[in-house]
């Protein structure tokens, strides 16, 4: 199988968010738009509440998909349907935003760390007016994969070794790994040679390619773009190294977005935003 060589590094750029949170964006800012079908990366980590603890109050969402990931701390959300719940280290909830949903997600700590991502998935256009769901994973749902020697992989969606990922539905057939390596471990995996992938490293560095092609060195807070291929392979050379394993089918829609709408067309964010303001979500 042909190894997929990063075409791209780009490093995550700091930026506030919600009511003053310090995040850090890896996906979804100038340097790299999107990748379709993933619109946005987020990564949370702080242990000063003065840069977490206002949280992302009320906000709204129409047309994509939302994916919190927690590693550390507390997170509360609650939406304007009535649901509520309470995300601890090792959950992950997805959620299906469709035709129009109404939530915040607040931190539930007043001091120590808060760690975590939000990844943002975009909707196909006959999908964006479904009615809104909610997948919430616990930490003990999530299982763990050794394909290899000194590799760990929690598998949030996807298959490895016999290993699911607890989430399913989701149209774009995603994979989402945490894959953690032990000094000079190796981590194959097939992927869809039509899939958009990437990966993101957030604790150490990893070296991302081989095979025929020039491997790269990717460092916490980087993410790397998968060029074309059907195998995915990384190495921890010299220490430890953890990251983020995202691949989905890409849409091949046309994408109009602002802020938290992404729909198909102007006309459509329009009434978004007045629907919105209407009170129709």
């Amino acid at each position: 199988m042909r190894i997929r060589q990063p075409i791209r590094v780009v490093p995550a750029q700091s930026v506030q968010d919600g009511a003053g949170v310090q995040i850090q964006r890896a996906l979804g800012t100038r340097a790299i738009e999107d990748l379709d079908p993933f619109l946005m990366l987020d990564e949370f980590k702080n242990d000063d509440p003065d840069n977490y603890s206002g949280g992302f109050p009320d906000h709204p969402h129409r047309g994509m998909e939302t994916v919190t990931y927690m590693l550390a701390g507390a997170m509360r959300h609650a939406d304007n349907q009535g649901n509520a719940g309470r995300l601890r280290p090792g959950d992950v909830q997805w959620m299906t935003a469709g035709r129009g949903i109404i939530h915040s997600e607040m931190p539930e700590q007043e001091e120590g760390l808060m760690w975590g991502f939000q990844l943002w998935v975009n909707l196909a256009a006959a999908k964006k007016m479904m009615r809104p769901r909610y997948q919430e994973i616990k930490a003990d749902e999530i299982h763990t994969a050794t394909p290899a020697p000194g590799v760990t992989v929690k598998v949030i969606a996807g298959s490895i070794a016999g290993v699911d990922g607890p989430i399913n539905g989701i149209e774009v057939d995603p994979t989402y790994f945490d894959v953690s390596l032990e000094p000079g471990a190796v981590f194959e995996h097939a992927l869809p040679a039509d899939h958009s992938a990437f990966i993101y490293a957030f604790e150490g560095e990893v070296t991302v390619g081989g095979g025929e092609g020039a491997p790269r060195t990717v460092a916490r807070g980087n993410l790397a773009v998968l060029g074309n291929g059907e195998a995915v392979k990384v190495t921890a050379a010299g220490a430890a190294g953890r990251f983020l394993l995202l691949a989905g089918k890409p849409l091949r829609e046309p994408v109009a977005k602002y802020g938290p709408f992404v729909m198909n067309t102007r006309e459509q964010i329009i009434q978004a935003v007045d629907d919105f303001r209407n009170g129709r979500f």
